[in-house]
């Protein structure tokens, strides 16, 4: 029986949707432990399951009035200008207070979309600790329209970063295959035998003692990918708990003041700066920038100088 399937047997609270997600979010462990803890994973008999079952908030598709930063908007879109920490749309564990949310208030007809109803207008996500550029479409038509764009990578996206290490070469491409990571269900990884492909494109705009900072500019946009790229390849983005991006350094006179700052950094050194696209609907070629945040600038400055 494949594993999903199993755990909504097992236990009744869960539907086969909900044992899913429980999987995907690292929930669920198995004593095998070669095994490839999916939702196709086929169950058999002695196997051990554990799972740590989450109370579901239901999530709000609400209205709520919560400041958002919109750089531009007409009667087909808006782009946005996402603050770090706040949460993209209602999810369990994070059912309100989120962009959505304050998009429903600022975009009534947003609510009148068909689709998921957590997620209206949404073309495509960033992290909750990544600040940056969101586009946000107004109808079914103009939605469909961004995605196949995403889809067939004829979106520019350009994101800024301060990673640990000083990286030797100023420019290079990483390409890998995309999947969970086999240990950790939270994490994703390059490092599978099967996967989707993702490729970022690395470019090195200064160094420090400890730290580089770059541009990364996306050819494909898998979940975490820049995060999981950099720190497969030895440069976890500065503050990135999950991908290793918090680590002691030696102090040495020269490297004191950077620890410090590094140190005061309380989220991962990543911002969507970037985003180019011809407008469905005019045809006119499109394309923003949002100032890096002032943590972000901060660190920037204390690392490398103020230009």
């Amino acid at each position: 029986m494949r594993l999903d399937a199993f755990l909504s047997q097992a236990f009744p609270s869960l539907s086969r949707a909900r044992a899913a997600w429980h999987l995907s979010q690292g929930f669920v462990e198995l004593d095998d432990p070669k095994a490839k803890i999916k939702a196709s994973f086929r169950v058999k008999i002695n196997t051990s399951v554990t799972v740590e079952i989450q109370a579901r908030q239901a999530p709000s598709s609400s209205p709520e009035a919560i400041d958002i930063d919109v750089l531009y908007e007409d009667d087909a879109l808006l782009v946005v200008n996402k603050a770090a920490g706040m949460v993209v749309h209602p999810a369990p564990g994070h059912p309100s207070g989120t962009l959505i949310n304050a998009l429903l208030h600022h975009v009534p007809q947003l609510a009148n979309l068909s689709g998921d109803e957590t997620r209206p207008g949404l073309v495509h996500r960033i992290d909750k600790d990544t600040s940056g550029l969101l586009v946000v479409s107004k109808s079914a038509e103009v939605m469909f329209e961004l995605q196949r764009r995403f889809a067939t990578h004829d979106i520019e996206r350009c994101y800024e970063a301060v990673c640990l290490g000083r990286m030797r070469q100023d420019e290079l491409t990483i390409e890998t295959l995309h999947g969970r990571h086999p240990k950790d269900r939270k994490r994703f990884s390059g490092r599978v035998a099967e996967g989707r492909k993702a490729i970022t494109h690395v470019e090195v705009i200064d160094r420090s003692n400890l730290c580089s900072r770059i541009r990364c500019t996306l050819e494909t946009g898998r979940t975490h990918q820049i995060r999981m790229h950099l720190a497969e390849r030895g440069h976890p983005i500065v503050g990135d708990v999950l991908y290793g991006g918090v680590r002691n350094h030696p102090k040495t006179p020269k490297t004191r003041p950077e620890i410090a700052a590094l140190r005061r950094m309380g989220r991962q050194a990543l911002h969507a700066k970037t985003l180019g696209f011809v407008h469905p609907i005019s045809g006119e070629p499109m394309r923003f920038e949002a100032p890096m945040p002032s943590d972000m600038q901060t660190l920037v400055d204390q690392l490398f100088g103020v230009l």
